[in-house]
């Protein structure tokens, strides 16, 4: 089986599709700030090219929404370039990067860029926000007496582990280019969605749904970040709820 390197591999979906690789019998090094085998920061890149050396894919899963993704994935590019052995850089997107002018949005979006352009073979799936940052986000706004949600914008949550599967079948050596999106089953309002999430854990708080200004709120009001013709999530936000609560 293929070398595999999987960069973020400590996080959420890193660890979810590593112990998917290793079930499927691949050689599978694990690359994060904090992982004991391959402690790499892809913004300085040291130790990039002991991690890279003899890799035949790469699944690219790290990022970070406070920058430096486009510097990470240039260091990235260049290592596996050195190495001549990556015939695919597999790289996990979000839906709505080239229709939502947020920050982090335009990153993504330009790492996608770098990873086109860069004569590496790549793959590159977008899928929808997972659903533990739609409980994140719902946490960390019920911190409060009053619960504030951005009003009317939707969201369409999915399940890591359906994003890890997908990713162990596209980390082949054989590169896909644009994959279809990946969108979970259902779309709600930000605020249903808080709903849901405060009567499951047993919060009785009050959503104030509030109207937001600029155009990256305006890209979400408009549904950019959707993808209702690729709703191929089976896991409901209901079904994560209640085995998170397990």
């Amino acid at each position: 089986m293929s070398a595999i390197l999987v960069t973020g591999g400590t996080g959420t979906l890193g660890t979810s599709l590593v112990t998917r690789l290793r079930a499927a019998g691949h050689d599978v090094r694990v690359l994060s700030r904090h992982s004991p085998d391959f402690p790499v920061d892809l913004r300085d890149g040291s130790g990039l090219d002991t991690a890279t050396a003899g890799a035949e894919v790469i699944v690219h899963c790290a990022s970070s929404p406070r920058g430096g993704d486009d510097v990470a994935a240039g260091r990235l590019i260049e290592a596996a370039r050195r190495a001549g052995t990556v015939t695919n850089l597999v790289y996990v997107s979000i839906v709505g990067v080239d229709a939502v002018p947020l920050g982090y949005y335009r990153t993504k979006l330009e790492v996608e860029r770098l990873l086109e352009a860069s004569g590496l073979g790549v793959t590159i799936l977008r899928t929808t926000q997972f659903h533990d940052l739609v409980a994140r986000v719902v946490d960390t706004a019920a911190k409060l007496p009053v619960v504030p949600l951005p009003y009317g914008v939707r969201v369409q949550p999915i399940a890591v582990t359906e994003v890890a599967d997908r990713l162990a079948e596209l980390a082949l050596p054989t590169p896909s280019g644009r994959v279809p999106d990946m969108g979970g089953p259902e779309i709600r309002t930000l605020p249903e969605w808080g709903r849901a999430y405060l009567d499951a854990t047993g919060r009785r708080r009050r959503i104030l749904a509030l109207p937001l200004a600029g155009k990256a709120y305006a890209g979400f009001r408009r549904g950019g970040n959707l993808t209702p013709s690729h709703a191929v999530g089976r896991v409901t936000f209901a079904q994560y709820l209640a085995e998170r609560g397990r």
